[in-house]
């Protein structure tokens, strides 16, 4: 069975209709068993690898990137390099999920490739020539079928984002993950709206309050009018949303405490976004006592300058099985810190900050992003711009 994409796409249907053996994983096409002749002048083969360019399902004409190459560097028949496929820039690199290619090439019309059929022959003619003018009989239209093993997806389309910037294998690191997000109030929406974005296997939401219209202020996206009526739970709302783009995303209408810690179980990561201190604590213990990595997030907004500007501190606080000794003073467990917290001001760029913040903290403690200091505990001071990161963990 063909992958999903070949039949809507007439420029890859031509190639598998051809009869070349065309794989598509992870938003990267594949097309494998390309005769080319080495520096030692025999005959190998090897695989042509282009990232796709799709509009939802669809293919669009391809950008101006390189193709690269699985294989030796093809060469003429004499065994000298073909020089027409030389790329400045070309080197051995991984791009996930099995994917390692040896070279890139460039090669590309004035105008550029019109479609992926034009771009895949156009190489395919050149790679080749050679190999065929040593043996006739050698051709990379075997009309052999390439299985469909492309691994089911958390996402509803390709992520041809993580393809064309050839992140793939570091996006993988985060795959397969189950993900707690413990609030949905306006940084825990934006920390959804990133990781929604991610490979992770499955997003737990838990809010047990309505979304109402403040809620739209500090919320990702639009909220339609229509939505502010109908009273649904947040935790419904914004799965609706996300589920649009990832297909794991759960609801629990649920506010998380001593009742009910087991929906915790199971749980890889999670993000705590609440105000409440005592029930924080509840989790917070429980997280630890199950070694799951947290970050709790943190924001304190106040009015200066006779009521003319706005200061602040925004906190980002991490825990890991290898450093949590720091929690106990830098989380608040106040039995009022929902009252100062309902007092607070809450602003949309600051809780997209604040997100941002936790979201990539927590790429970083699984190699997403490198990390040099490895803090635990951040804070960024609004009127100043300073971050300082504390509480670091060789």
């Amino acid at each position: 069975m063909p992958h999903p994409l070949i039949g809507p796409n007439p420029d890859l249907k031509q190639l598998w209709d051809e009869g070349l053996e065309i794989e598509i994983r992870k938003g990267i096409l594949l097309v494998h068993r390309i005769p080319y002749v080495n520096a030692a002048k025999a005959i190998k083969f090897g695989t042509l690898v282009s990232e796709l360019a799709l509009d939802k399902d669809r293919t669009v004409q391809p950008p101006p990137h390189p193709a690269d190459w699985i294989g030796e560097y093809p060469c003429h028949k004499d065994g000298s390099a073909i020089a027409q496929l030389r790329h400045p820039n070309s080197q051995r690199k991984d791009l996930g999920d099995g994917i390692v290619v040896d070279h890139m090439f460039s090669n590309r019309p004035e105008r550029g490739y019109t479609d992926y059929h034009h771009k895949i022959t156009t190489y395919i003619q050149i790679i080749s020539a050679p190999a065929q003018s040593i043996d006739k009989t050698v051709t990379a239209y075997t009309l052999q079928v390439i299985p469909n093993n492309d691994c089911e997806s958390v996402f509803r389309y390709v992520d041809t984002n993580s393809s064309g910037a050839e992140i793939n294998a570091i996006s993988s690191k985060l795959r397969g993950q189950t993900v707690a997000i413990i609030g949905l109030g306006g940084t825990g929406s934006y920390v959804l709206d990133l990781v929604s974005k991610t490979e992770v296997k499955e997003i737990r939401l838990f809010d047990k309050d309505t979304f109402i219209q403040r809620n739209a202020f500090r919320a990702p996206g639009a909220a339609p009018i229509e939505a502010l009526g109908e009273r649904v739970k947040k935790t419904d709302y914004f799965k609706a949303i996300y589920s649009q783009m990832h297909k794991n995303v759960v609801s629990d209408p649920v506010n998380i405490d001593s009742s009910n810690l087991e929906k915790l179980s199971g749980v890889d990561f999670a993000f705590i976004c609440i105000d409440d201190g005592p029930a924080k604590k509840t989790i917070v213990e429980r997280l630890l006592a199950q070694g799951t990595p947290f970050i709790d997030v943190g924001m304190g907004v106040s009015i200066v300058d006779g009521a003319n500007a706005l200061i602040g501190i925004i906190r980002t606080t991490t825990s890991t099985p290898d450093k949590h000794d720091h929690i106990e003073k830098r989380i608040s467990f106040a039995a009022d810190a929902n009252d100062v917290y309902a007092r607070n001001i809450q602003i949309a760029e600051l809780n997209a900050l604040n997100a941002a913040f936790a979201v990539i903290k927590w790429k970083k403690v699984y190699g997403f992003y490198q990390d040099l200091t490895k803090e635990h505990d951040m804070t960024y001071t609004i009127n100043t711009g300073e971050v300082e990161n504390e509480d670091t963990h060789a």
